[in-house]
């Protein structure tokens, strides 16, 4: 059973705004035609990953340290958090001069990590995993006398995150509906706690990917999942936090789980129709509203692009994995006979199709299965699946192939 928490209520979250607002950006939310018509969703977009640390990580933040005491303010802060909430915790406790610890676990990316340091904070990067990067945590705070920013479970941090939806409501005319990312859940708390005193009839939905859906059983308590690898790694949190849960329970219209694949294609369709780059927690709420098209076609929608902080490398595998699911890019393997002028006719009949080949591997020694034959790996660009079946059969016809 929950215990009762101390009220939280829009005074807060409006004073919060109030607090933080010289010292974050007030992020823009502006309609996605492009995203309206592949949803069927009058899409709106409130723009996070536009924050100094390309996230709302940073109101939370922001909140709790102007809130400390002076004598909290003198012991320090730490913080645990493999991404967003440190470099917002850093970034934050530079500018008003507060000593900085986070803890990160130690196969955190280095890119990731040294972000955190350029805001002038010390990093400790131990324990393989969150919870072991806490148990750290919680050593440092006791041995150091170290104020904890937590990065949801504080109601100072869940009104930070509030103001986000201040800013949205004022912002984005009429909304139906807005969906939001769960992962500890500081975010949608404030949200929901925002709708229900500025904008009553608007329903309210969180997202949760489908390997840390703890809200699963909702409307019932929150279950502690699996976890494991997710793209969507802003909101891979097993449990919700319990303050949130409390908050946010009596608000919610409903909890969606995307999968993986579905989350991925977000990605790509915020970069090729939004011309935004978006993490995958940042891309989640855009994955649920796609994937269900019973619940929101023909209403207005607001999304938070919660986050821009993805790898180069993530991004671009993220990109052609999508590509290829949309058969716009096909890989094929032909076994072709070890002759002059059969790269030609390949290269030709792919051509005549209207198909561009992007990359040729050419075995002889050892791959093929006969001294007398070769493998050829190519890699087409086509218009889209119908297209690349076309060239894949067009190939058939004449050569021994099979998909890469």
């Amino acid at each position: 059973m929950l215990q009762t928490i101390p009220t939280f209520d829009f005074a807060a979250i409006a004073a919060a705004h109030e607090r933080i607002s010289p010292r974050i950006v007030r992020t823009p939310t502006i309609p996605c035609a492009a995203l309206s018509k592949l949803s069927g969703a009058d899409i709106w977009l409130k723009l996070e990953n536009l924050q100094a640390v390309a996230s709302f990580k940073e109101r939370g933040a922001a909140n709790k340290l102007a809130l400390l005491s002076p004598e909290e303010r003198e012991c320090g802060v730490i913080a645990v958090s493999a991404g967003n909430h440190a470099q917002g915790v850093a970034r934050h406790a530079s500018l008003l001069g507060i000593r900085a610890t986070i803890v990160m676990p130690r196969f955190t990316p280095t890119a990731k990590v040294e972000r955190t340091r350029s805001w002038g904070a010390r990093v400790v990067t131990e324990g393989d995993d969150f919870a072991a990067a806490s148990l750290v945590a919680e050593e440092l705070r006791k041995r150091e006398n170290l104020v904890l920013v937590h990065p949801f479970n504080d109601l100072a941090v869940m009104a930070g995150q509030g103001t986000f939806a201040i800013e949205l409501f004022e912002d984005a005319p009429d909304l139906d509906a807005v969906v939001v990312p769960i992962g500890g859940g500081g975010l949608i708390s404030g949200t929901a706690i925002a709708a229900a005193h500025m904008r009553p009839g608007v329903e309210v939905y969180g997202v949760q990917v489908e390997s840390y859906a703890s809200l699963s059983a909702f409307p019932g308590d929150t279950v502690e999942t699996l976890g494991g690898s997710t793209i969507a790694e802003g909101i891979a949190v097993r449990q919700m936090g319990d303050k949130c849960f409390e908050v946010v329970q009596p608000h919610l219209a409903g909890v969606l789980v995307v999968s993986e694949l579905e989350v991925e294609s977000a990605i790509a369709s915020l970069v090729e129709n939004a011309k935004l780059v978006s993490e995958g927690a940042g891309a989640a709420a855009l994955a649920a509203v796609l994937a269900n098209p019973d619940i929101f076609s023909g209403k207005r929608v607001a999304l938070p692009i919660s986050g821009g902080n993805i790898g180069t490398r993530i991004l671009a595998n993220t990109l052609l994995r999508a590509l290829r699911r949309d058969g716009r890019l096909l890989s094929l393997i032909l076994q072709i006979p070890d002759r002059p002028g059969v790269l030609a006719d390949i290269s030709t009949r792919i051509g005549d199709l209207g198909g561009n080949i992007i990359e040729v591997s050419h075995q002889r020694m050892f791959a093929a299965p006969s001294v007398q034959t070769a493998e050829l790996e190519i890699m087409i660009e086509a218009r889209d699946g119908t297209h690349a079946s076309e060239i894949e059969n067009a190939l058939r016809a004449h050569y021994m192939v099979t998909r890469g």
